[in-house]
C-alpha cells in the first residue's frame, strides 16, 4: 500500500524515491513486522492464557518438559499477522509472486488453527485428523501447480513453466511433465509444511531456523529479480520476483519478533498455526524462486527433522513385521524423533539443541548462497 501511495510521488520529490528500491522497502517491512510483533506479542499472549490456549505435551518427553504443560499455543498468529501486514504495506500488491506467497501463509495458517482449535479448545487430542489435514495441504499445492503452469508468472520465454532450476550447475533445468509438475509441486508444499511442523518441538528451534531460512530465500530473491547480477552470475533472470524479497524479508521480522517471546523459557509456542503456515510460505517460496532443490540446502535442518521422523517409523515397522516387536522396539534408529528429542535423550540441554542446530542452519544458509558462485 505505501508503495502504491509514496512511490509515484517520486517524480516531485526525491525522497520518495527511496520507495521505488526493493532494498530499502525489505528493510521496512523487517522493521515493521519487529514492532508489529512486539506491539501485538503480548496482548495475543495474554489473550490465548485467558482462554486457556495451554500447549499440550507429548508422553514420553523429558520430565523438563513438563513445565510447559499448559502455555498459550497458537502464537503463529503474531507470526501470520506480522507478516502478512508489513508485506501489504511495502510490497506491490499488483505483483503476482507477493500475491500468491501471501495466500500460501494464509491458506497454511487457516489449516493449522483449526488443528490447534480442535486440540487445545475442544480437546481432541488428536486435533484435525492427519488425512483432512493433508487434503488442505494437497488442494492448495494442487492449487498452485495448475495456476504456475495454467498462467505462468515467469515469461516461458525464460524458463518453461514446468521447469525447475538445479543448484551448483550452470542454466540447467529439470523441466517436468504437467502432472509431474503439478505434484512435484504439491510433495513441496506439504513436505516443507510438516517439516517445520515436525522440527517446532523445543523454545526458540523452529522459530531462530524459520528466520535463518526466511533471510536467505529473501537475498535469492533479490538476486534472481536483478538482471544485472543474474547476467554476471550466470543465472536466470525472474522478472519481478525480486518482491519476495520484501515478503521474505517480513517474515524474518516476524520470526524474530516472536522469538522474543518465544526463546527459552518461552511465554507463548506457535503450534500449527505458525509451524504450518511457516513452511507452506517457504515452499511456496522456493517454487517460485525455481529453487526447489535449493530448499534441501537453505532447509537442511528442517529436512533432517523430517527425515529422522520418516525413517524411525519405516525402520520400525520394517523390523517388527521381519523381526517381531521387542526387536523394534529395541532396535530403533533414534533414541527418539524428531531428532532434537534424540539429542534430548542423549543428554543435551535444550537450549544445547537449540543453539547448535541453529548453528548447523547458518552452515546450510551458507552452502546455499556459496551455490551462486560454485557452479
Amino acid at each position: 500500500m505505501l508503495y502504491h501511495l509514496l512511490a509515484p510521488l517520486g517524480r516531485e520529490y526525491i525522497i520518495f524515491n527511496l520507495f521505488t528500491y526493493i532494498s530499502f522497502r525489505a528493510a521496512g517491512a523487517v522493521v515493521t513486522a519487529l514492532l508489529i510483533a512486539f506491539v501485538v506479542g503480548p496482548a495475543v499472549i495474554r489473550r490465548l492464557a485467558a482462554l486457556k490456549v495451554g500447549q499440550v505435551v507429548r508422553t514420553g518427553l523429558l520430565s523438563a518438559h513438563d513445565s510447559k504443560r499448559g502455555t498459550p499455543t497458537m502464537g503463529g498468529l503474531i507470526i501470520v499477522v506480522a507478516t502478512v501486514v508489513p508485506t501489504f504495506l511495502w510490497a506491490p500488491l499488483t505483483n503476482r509472486f507477493v500475491v500468491v506467497a501471501m495466500l500460501a501463509i494464509l491458506w497454511t495458517a487457516a489449516i493449522g488453527f483449526v488443528d490447534d482449535y480442535l486440540k487445545v479448545v475442544q480437546g481432541k487430542p488428536r486435533g484435525l485428523v492427519a488425512r483432512w489435514k493433508l487434503v488442505g495441504q494437497c488442494t492448495f499445492g494442487v492449487a498452485l501447480g495448475l495456476y504456475l503452469w495454467l498462467a505462468p508468472i515467469v515469461p516461458t520465454t525464460t524458463l518453461p513453466a514446468t521447469a525447475s532450476v538445479l543448484p551448483f550447475l550452470k542454466y540447467t533445468v529439470i523441466i517436468f511433465a504437467p502432472l509431474a509438475y503439478i505434484g512435484f509441486v504439491t510433495f513441496v508444499v506439504t513436505g516443507t509444511s510438516n517439516a517445520v511442523n515436525m522440527t517446532d518441538g523445543l523454545d526458540g528451534l523452529a522459530t531462530g531456523l524459520t528466520a535463518i531460512a526466511a533471510a536467505g530465500f529473501a537475498f535469492f530473491a533479490y538476486i534472481l529479480g536483478r538482471v544485472d547480477m543474474t547476467s554476471y552470475l550466470n543465472f536466470y533472470y525472474l522478472p519481478g520476483v525480486g518482491e519476495l524479497a520484501v515478503f521474505c524479508a517480513a517474515l524474518m521480522g516476524a520470526a524474530l519478533g516472536f522469538l522474543w517471546f518465544n526463546a527459552h523459557p518461552a511465554q507463548v509456542f506457535m503450534g500449527d498455526t505458525g509451524s504450518l503456515a511457516i513452511g507452506g510460505a517457504l515452499g511456496t517460496v522456493a517454487i517460485l524462486l525455481r529453487a526447489e532443490f535449493l530448499l534441501v540446502i537453505i532447509g537442511g535442518v528442517f529436512v533432517a527433522e523430517q527425515m529422522s521422523v520418516i525413517l524411525q517409523i519405516g525402520v520400525y515397522k520394517w523390523l517388527k513385521r521381519s523381526r517381531g516387536r521387542e526387536y523394534a522396539d529395541a532396535h530403533r534408529v533414534f533414541r527418539m524423533a524428531p531428532l532434537h528429542h534424540h539429542f534430548e535423550k542423549k543428554g543435551w540441554t535444550e537450549t544445547q539443541v537449540v543453539a547448535r542446530f541453529w548453528i548447523v542452519g547458518i552452515l546450510c544458509a551458507l552452502l546455499a548462497l556459496a551455490t551462486l558462485k560454485v557452479r
